[in-house]
């Protein structure tokens, strides 16, 4: 299992997310655009995330492929919070969002309606 991304790392697997294949140079060129850092910054952050296992850089143009689904991090790094924040309990987490107006009762009813086993 890969070690988690820092908030950094998850910004460039975001961007390669979204446009993958894409060259180290479009990243870098990116994350100046959407978060004002410099080249070196930027390819500091992929060698990490490569280094983790999350993606793979290959010649010509130094290309960069993400080795893991964006469905597999957000499925990891939500299993995470949830048992950091609340002690695993999914109800926990979902009574705070109804409480706090993110979610609507209707609409996880209809969820559960919808998708709750036969």
């Amino acid at each position: 299992m890969n070690p988690g991304l820092y908030d950094s790392e998850l910004k460039i697997m975001l961007l390669i997310w979204g446009s993958e294949p894409i060259s180290a140079k479009e990243v870098a060129l990116l994350a100046n655009k959407l978060f004002g850092w410099n080249k070196n910054t930027t390819y500091t952050v992929i060698k990490k995330a490569e280094a983790k296992g999350y993606l793979r850089r290959e010649d010509p143009g130094y290309l960069c492929h993400s080795l893991i689904s964006k469905r597999d991090v957000q499925k990891r790094e939500t299993k995470a919070l949830l048992q950091k924040l609340f002690g695993g309990s999914a109800t926990a987490l979902l009574s705070l969002l109804s409480e706090e107006g993110l979610i609507k009762k209707e609409d996880l009813a209809a969820w559960i309606h919808t998708n709750a086993p036969v």
